[in-house]
């Protein structure tokens, strides 16, 4: 397939490289610049919309706004193409997307993913795809390299991007969670790591907890995901939320803790340096 790649930060890259090593011609546009072996950097996103389909991995609306909306690149595209926006980006402006594709008559899924930069490089990505089944069929290819599992999320792609926001922000409360219980525990003696070992070995178990538990234990905090992008995210779930007509404490609550870390100055360490402002407190 001809594939176009919209950003080449860690993720766009590692999806580059596996769609090149998968066989796939593969072609790129990246705000600034750089290079991936096998992959041809073109001019402009234009360029990279003329193929069979484009995978767009930008870190929010406001990029993805003024890179491919403001720009009207849109109309341009090959016809046929079918766009996929991988990033994770708010419900409503994945409406607003669904809305520009149909101007144009250009097919559009929303497949945002779960999965940090080593599972990316892996080709074992979580993906969420929602949009209408032809269009999904024709990028079943593509998605079936860089993800591990594809999962359906229906035919309304914005459903997609409500999901991968209600999975970050139920990550960012399993983060606070195990904050807090170190807190209770190493109060009253109980080394984090026998704390840690205990609960993943009874009660929670998962992947987000694994991971998490590693680098709240050894306090390394290395970005994976940066602190401010875990930040954005827990804003949209709570513009989805005021959509909604709902109000989430837990979401407040742990919306509140990102952005205090952030301002105490972990803005650039992984989001689980979260943990790190709970258990030392105001001043890590």
């Amino acid at each position: 397939m001809e594939i176009g790649i919209i950003g080449l930060g860690a993720m766009g890259r590692a999806m580059a490289s596996n769609l090149v090593r998968a066989g796939h011609n593969v072609k790129a546009w990246n705000r600034s610049g750089g290079s991936v072996d096998g992959v041809a950097i073109v001019a402009s996103p234009v360029d990279a919309f003329q193929g069979d389909i484009v995978l767009t991995m930008l870190s929010d609306d406001d990029a993805i706004r003024s890179t491919l909306i403001a720009p009207d690149v849109l109309a341009h595209a090959k016809p046929g193409l079918v766009h996929v926006v991988t990033s994770t980006i708010s419900v409503a402006f994945a409406r607003e997307l669904v809305a520009a594709h149909e101007a144009v008559g250009i097919g559009y899924v929303s497949a945002p993913v779960l999965g940090r930069p080593d599972v990316a490089a892996k080709g074992a990505l979580n993906i969420l795809a929602a949009g209408l089944p032809e269009a999904v069929d024709k990028i079943r290819p593509a998605l079936d390299v860089i993800g591990g599992r594809v999962w359906d999320m229906g035919t309304s792609a914005p459903t997609a991007n409500a999901a991968k926001i209600a999975c970050n922000m139920m990550i960012s409360m399993a983060i606070e969670a195990m904050a807090e219980g170190i807190v209770l525990t190493e109060a009253n003696g109980l080394p984090r790591e026998r704390f840690f070992d205990l609960i993943l070995n009874t009660l929670f178990g998962s992947r987000s907890y694994q991971v998490y538990s590693a680098q709240i234990a050894d306090g390394s905090h290395d970005p994976g995901f940066k602190a401010t992008l875990g930040l954005k995210d827990l804003r949209l779930a709570s513009e989805a939320a005021d959509d909604a007509g709902r109000a989430l404490p837990m979401l407040t609550a742990v919306h509140r803790r990102m952005a205090d870390a952030i301002e105490a100055g972990l803005g650039e360490r992984d989001w689980s340096a979260m943990a790190k402002f709970t258990i030392e407190g105001a001043n890590p």
